[in-house]
Order: C-alpha cells, then structure tokens, then sequence
C-alpha cells in the first residue's frame, strides 16, 4: 500500500494541475497589431496617432492572409501619416512617417506569424475587419 500511495498522489497533483491550467488557457487571445505614424522633430514638435489592426478574421498560417494584414498595415500607416501631414519624402537617413510605421509594424507582424499555427478545420473566422480609412483609400494607394 504503500507502494502506491506516492503514485496517487502524484496522479492527483497532476489532474488538479491540469483543471487549474483549462481556464488559463481558454482565454481569448488579442489578435490585433498597433501602426503607430509619427512625424514631426524630435521632441519639441513630434505628433502620432494610432490604430489598431485586427487580423481575427486572417490566418497568418496562409500566404493569402499574411499578405492581407501586409496590405492592412501599409494602408493604415498611410492613412496615419497622411491625418499627420506627412508628405512622401523620405530618405536613407531619415525615412518617412509611412516608411517607419510601416517597418515598425512589419518588424512585430513577422514575429506573430513566425509562432502562428494553423488555425485548423473547426476555426470560425472573426468579425471582418473595419479600416479607419475610407472605402476607396485602397484603390487610391
């Protein structure tokens, strides 16, 4: 008996273990990506704004859905830097609003769809994401 003892208890640490980590891991995760613009001198006069970029509705996993939330970002970038006043000019030295908000959020983006897995065969797309900027921004840019 006791033989078995240390056995059970190890069998029932490990199931109470396994019902503590069900709610953890059951919480949604955010799938949503900041583009922050910025333009301006640093510091006096530097200005930014931000949006956030859902990509609920994308499976990364996929070419079509990576360059889906490619497009949102560099869109949305030009959309931000564009309500700031920025104009296309950038340099090697210095880049533009666009140029830098998009690298930036490109930088975080690949290290997403580095780690993301398949969404699978019982995965229901999110909502469909809502662009801050208006209906024909893309076929402008």
């Amino acid at each position: 008996m006791k033989k078995h003892f240390p056995k059970a208890l190890w069998l029932a640490a490990g199931a109470a273990l396994i019902g503590l980590s069900a709610p953890l891991s059951a919480q949604p995760v955010e799938e949503e990506l900041v583009v922050t613009g910025r333009y301006g001198k640093v510091p006096d006069s530097t200005q930014s704004l931000s949006q956030s970029i859902s990509y609920r509705d994308l499976d990364l996993s996929t070419a079509a859905g990576r360059a889906e939330i490619r497009h949102r970002i560099k869109l949305t970038a030009r959309y931000l830097c564009d309500k700031l006043g920025e104009s296309d000019t950038g340099s090697s030295v210095a880049p533009s609003c666009q140029q830098a908000a998009t690298a930036d959020a490109m930088k975080r983006i690949g290290t997403i769809e580095e780690t993301f897995s398949p969404r699978g065969t019982t995965w229901v797309a999110g909502p469909a994401w809502a662009p801050p900027y208006p209906a024909d921004w893309a076929t402008r840019y």
